[in-house]
């Protein structure tokens, strides 16, 4: 197609095509900028917005790097050197025995709770019984 200068100017007609190749400027983080720059984003009270401006990121950009770097499976495994010393064995406690009540030959009943033994001996009344369950309960 042929265009016509219809202006009295006889200079030549510039014209001048440029060609992107690119769709912008894309810059590459190392996983460590990358890392940085979200343990920054991550931190309290920080806003992950001006944490990308700051950083010249996109906000989106860095809300991609954060969902990639929760959804990505855990590192694998890795091992850490193990180092074995000789076990000193601490001496012998001596364990404290329990003292032992002696026994009524009688029989009875017996209640330690938090300390505090309680002794109904056979043959008690009904109405000591009765008022020793009773405080029992009432001490809960």
């Amino acid at each position: 197609m042929h265009s016509f200068d219809h202006t009295l100017d006889r200079k030549p007609l510039v014209r001048r095509a440029e060609v992107i190749t690119e769709l912008g400027r894309r810059r590459r983080w190392s996983a460590d900028a990358k890392a940085e720059i979200m343990l920054e984003a991550l931190a309290p009270g920080a806003v992950v917005s001006e944490v990308a401006r700051r950083h010249d990121v996109r906000p989106q950009q860095l809300f991609g790097w954060l969902r990639d770097a929760r959804q990505s499976p855990e590192a694998p495994t890795t091992f850490v050197p193990v180092v074995i010393e000789r076990v000193v064995e601490a001496p012998p406690v001596a364990a404290t025995p329990k003292k032992r009540r002696k026994r009524s030959a009688q029989g009875g009943i017996e209640v330690d709770i938090d300390g505090v033994t309680v002794r109904i001996e056979r043959g008690a009344e009904t109405r000591t019984v009765a008022a020793v369950i009773q405080a029992l309960k009432a001490g809960r």
